[in-house]
């Protein structure tokens, strides 16, 4: 039965509550000038939030206004009602009010041992005989009074229940209503009454006997309720009893709380009051001093938006959000509510985003400044600590995407770039009108190609200077986020520390050092002089006299750190180092106000990969625009047509701008070298339809006769032969120079080539030079050099053993000397083809090894074409020998006219090829002729009839094959050559 003490008591009438059991007595002891107050509630008073002083409790020794069973917030049928218990509780009124009134667990005590039925078993066992005897002795023979109790409830509930059976079950219905019309005609027939109108003696006994019998059936229910209640009447005199027994406890108890009160308030005049009144004047001055402290802060903070704009004058960006961050702070914890300032956070809001706009410009144009100044005669950073500035400031307020400004600029200053250069080409040129001729691209097409190369050298010098002076402003970023990555992880280390060392610390605290550190913390806005760090060194080495701890004095040292970040007189320098302490102290200020502006470690890696990517990105811009002057340039060709030698100067540029630009910002670009490649193939396609078109045009011309060689071709093989896969530089005519030699001695080796193969060895030496110079394009050029020398086999296969050579040059007949001569040619191919070889194998990658079997395929068909063309030679004699021999008659005189002519045509088919092939090939090569001479013989012979039999014609015969032998011995290089003649005989049958 709790009260609430909030809730309101209700006025007592007049003397009506005076007489009753709740009026509380006066005690003789109290005075008559203080006031009747009630018991003080049972239950707590709710919290609402506002602090207590000293005297904000609830007093025990203060009477409090009276309490009536009106205060109470439960009534007594609800207490005695409770739906939460089983079953009522018969001992409500007889328990002991106190603080174990309400139900609690009673825990078993330590000292009674635990009783099982186990030790009841003896005695269960003793009186188990006796309760049966018992209980059949009941059974047998009942108690009268419980047989008269039963007989009379029984008579009882009999009678009420016969009674309540003669009650219409109507009224006995959970939803009867009179109100229904139904349950009316019901109750009250009126039916039995006459409708006709007027009364009748039969209607009025009618209603009569309703009335009765309705009155009997109020008398049978009155009855049955009345016999109910004298079945409880125990009972509830029992409640009243405990009732009164209750309000005689309540009374003492009134008396004794009355008697103690009285000596505690005694014991508070003596005791109490002097001692709080002392507190009380304490309390009151530590509000005075904190009450002039915080009109004080209120005199600094009013003074934040104009120290911000002088701050912000003299561009110290950092300083000014740190005054911002630290004012706001102010406010939302220590003059919060302050109504003077309700507008000051929202125009300190505005005034940030103020401030970020205005950073966000002015690193705009501190980049537009500084990219599109002069490359070559300005230093490469400008206005070092305006920068550093200017990206603590932005990474302090997070805004991490000024790299894309950055970008968006340094992709301007790079067009603006090729457009000076090209700009400052032009006048230089004359010939150029830039009034008529407007475009880049197109005055870049009217310089010749020594104008456009050396413009094209100035673009790859100015872009080298912007890339460093890029790198030079990027490593400046790179090394304030590094900075401020380190300051994050040291403030990190120095608040898990703080927190260990502030727990242990706090304890030891002097209170009367707590002045000392109100002054630090407002000394940044208090302080009236130049320096707003001075008082804060002044107050901080005070607190270190006073022993302040760690965790103070790190409280003092971040403000101090935070003045210095923006401190006044600083202008606009500012060292790297007190930048660090004031994204310190930036850290801990923004965590303590709730708001983390300060960016997290993964957005400080992510924005040091970013600037690496814009170094790459700027390497990539330049090498792009270096790209649309190369193509603007190779629009209508003019690259195209370049010569050997400049485009080797070309590519040797491109490539050394590209190791330049590597080298600096560490990345591979491939755009350049993709436009140079593809010039490259232009080029090359170019070069090689020169070549083939220029070999195509010699064979065409070449009438297959020995050439004389001339020395220079003489020195290119004796160049290759020394290793050096090189064309050697063109000398002027000189008196002393060699004439030309019958031979091209190879490893000594003579050979007997045509013109046409000593300019083939210059093309393929083009080729090998050309791929000294661009080595990018040696899978190409080796790719087309294998055409052409495939052209070259095929061509001359056309031409001479195809006879093309009749129609296009004019020969007569296709001659031994002319198939001996392109034998020669195509072995002398064949002997530099293993060095083109090795000389391309080195410069491909290993991964391209595979279209060095170009070279195998060609040499196949080379040996091909040769050993065709030594089956051609040995064809021809063959059709000689058949010819001859069939008409071959075995007479006198001998030897025959027959063999005459043969050997003549050997003689002359050994003078035709004696000079142009070594002297190994010939000996082979009328080996396999006199194997032909032999095979025709022996089918001659054996058509004639000739056997080797001792005969007249067998002597005729062997006379000739002996003047055949002589005759192929006789001539040079044959002397040894076994001609084995006796294979042609028949054997004897």
């Amino acid at each position: 039965m709790a009260s609430s003490q909030g809730s309101s008591p209700v006025p007592h009438l007049g003397s009506r509550g005076r007489g009753r059991i709740y009026h509380k007595d006066q005690d003789p002891t109290t005075p008559r000038c203080r006031p009747i107050r009630s018991l003080p509630d049972v239950c707590p008073k709710e919290p609402t939030g506002e602090r207590r002083g000293l005297c904000d409790g609830p007093s025990v020794v203060a009477e409090h206004d009276r309490w009536t069973v009106y205060s109470s917030k439960v009534n007594l049928p609800a207490a005695l009602n409770d739906p939460r218990l089983a079953k009522r509780e018969s001992d409500f009124f007889t328990k002991t009010w106190g603080l174990d009134f309400a139900e609690t667990e009673v825990m078993p005590s330590f000292y009674l041992p635990n009783i099982t039925r186990e030790h009841f078993g003896p005695y269960l066992q003793e009186m188990a005989q006796r309760e049966r005897v018992h209980e059949r002795c009941k059974m047998i023979c009942p108690n009268k009074d419980d047989v008269d109790a039963i007989s009379s409830i029984t008579t009882n509930q009999d009678k009420s229940r016969a009674e309540l059976e003669q009650v219409p079950k109507i009224f006995m219905k959970p939803d009867f209503a009179l109100e229904d019309p139904a349950t009316f005609n019901t109750v009250l027939p009126w039916s039995h009454f006459n409708s006709a109108g007027g009364k009748s003696s039969r209607d009025m006994a009618s209603s009569k006997l309703l009335q009765e019998k309705l009155s009997h059936y109020l008398d049978v229910v009155e009855v049955s309720i009345a016999r109910q209640i004298s079945l409880r009447s125990e009972a509830f005199f029992h409640a009243m009893s405990s009732q009164h027994d209750l309000q005689d406890r309540l009374q003492d108890t009134q008396l004794a709380v009355t008697i103690l009160r009285g000596r505690t308030a005694a014991m508070d005049r003596v005791m109490c009051q002097g001692p709080l009144k002392a507190l009380r004047t304490g309390l009151t001055r530590n509000n005075c001093v904190k009450l002039h402290n915080k009109l004080k802060l209120m005199a600094a903070v009013h003074q934040t938006q104009p120290t911000v704009q002088l701050l912000l004058s003299t561009s110290e960006f950092v300083g000014a959000l740190e005054l911002i961050a630290t004012t706001k702070e102010v406010l939302q914890q220590e003059l919060q509510g302050i109504h003077s300032f309700r507008h000051l956070g929202s125009q300190l809001c505005e005034l940030e985003k103020l401030i970020d706009k205005m950073m966000v410009e002015d690193f705009s144009m501190y980049a537009r400044s500084d990219l599109n100044r002069s490359l070559r005669d300005e230093p490469q950073i400008l206005e070092k600590e305006r920068l550093e500035s200017l990206v603590f400031g932005l990474l302090r307020q997070r805004k991490l995407d000024f790299l894309d400004i950055y970008n968006e600029e340094m992709i301007l200053a790079a067009k603006a770039i090729v457009t000076q250069c090209v700009a400052e080409s032009v006048l230089l040129i004359e010939d150029i009108d830039t009034e008529v001729v407007t475009k880049l691209a197109d005055q870049m097409r009217l310089m010749t190609f020594p104008q456009w190369f050396e413009l094209l050298k100035s673009i790859f010098e100015s872009f080298l200077l912007f890339l460093q002076r890029v790198k030079v402003t990027m490593n400046i970023i790179r090394n304030v986020v590094l900075e401020v990555q380190d300051s994050n992880q040291k403030n990190r280390f120095l608040q898990e520390t703080g927190e260990v060392s502030g727990a242990t610390g706090r304890e030891n605290v002097d209170p009367g050092l707590s002045h000392l550190q109100g002054e630090a913390e407002l000394a940044y806005l208090t302080h009236e002089g130049l320096f707003i760090s001075d008082a804060l060194n002044e107050v901080q080495q005070q607190a270190v006299v006073a022993g302040v701890a760690q965790g103070q004095s790190s409280t003092v040292g971040s403000r101090n750190q935070w003045a210095v970040g923006c401190d006044l007189a600083s202008g606009t320098s500012e060292s790297s180092s007190s930048k660090e302490q004031t994204f310190q102290a930036a850290g801990g200020t923004t965590n303590m106000c709730g708001e983390d502006m300060m960016p997290t470690e993964l957005e400080l890696s992510q924005e040091a990969n970013n600037i690496q990517e814009l170094l790459h990105t700027a390497s990539d811009v330049s090498h792009d625009r270096c790209v649309k002057v190369l193509t603007a340039r190779a629009k209508d060709g003019s690259l195209e047509r370049l010569s050997s030698a400049e485009f080797v100067c070309l590519s040797q540029a491109v490539e050394g701008f590209v190791k330049d630009t590597e080298e600096l910002c560490g990345r591979r670009s491939v755009s350049l070298r993709g436009a140079l490649q593809s010039q490259a193939n232009r080029f090359v396609h170019r070069f090689h339809e020169e070549r083939k078109t220029k070999l195509g045009l010699l064979l065409d011309h070449e009438r297959w006769k020995q050439a004389e060689v001339p020395a220079e071709f003489q020195g290119l093989v004796n160049s290759i032969a020394e290793g050096r896969i090189t064309l050697p530089e063109r000398k002027t005519p000189g008196p002393d120079d060699r004439k030309p030699t019958e031979y091209l001695l190879v490893h000594g080796q003579k050979y007997a080539v045509v013109g046409t193969v000593l300019l083939l060895i210059r093309i393929f030496l083009e080729y090998c030079q050309c791929v000294n110079d661009i080595p990018s394009i040696a899978t190409d050029m080796l790719t087309r050099l294998s055409d052409l020398l495939k052209h070259f086999n095929s061509r001359s296969c056309q031409l001479v053993l195809g006879a093309g050579a009749l129609q296009v040059v004019g020969l007569k007949t296709i001659t031994t000397k002319n198939l001996a001569l392109a034998s020669r040619c195509l072995q002398l191919v064949v002997h530099y083809i293993p060095i083109i070889r090795a000389h391309f194998e080195t410069k491909l990658q290993p991964k391209q090894y595979s279209v060095l079997r170009h070279f195998d395929h060609i040499t196949k068909d080379y040996n091909d074409h040769i050993a065709e063309i030594s089956a051609k030679l040995v064809a021809i004699m063959d059709n000689l020998f058949e010819k001859a021999l069939s008409k071959y008659e075995v007479k006198a005189p001998m030897p025959s006219t027959c063999f005459r002519n043969i050997c003549k045509q050997m003689g002359k088919m050994h003078e035709a090829i004696c000079e142009l092939l070594p002297e190994e090939q010939t000996q082979v090569l009328f080996l396999r002729i006199n194997a032909g001479f032999k095979m025709h013989l022996k089918r001659q012979l054996a058509r004639l009839g000739v056997v080797n039999d001792g005969g007249p014609q067998h002597g005729l015969v062997v006379v000739d094959v002996a003047f055949f032998t002589e005759n192929i011995q006789a001539l040079k290089s044959l002397e040894r050559l076994d001609l084995n003649m006796a294979e042609i005989w028949e054997q004897k049958r």
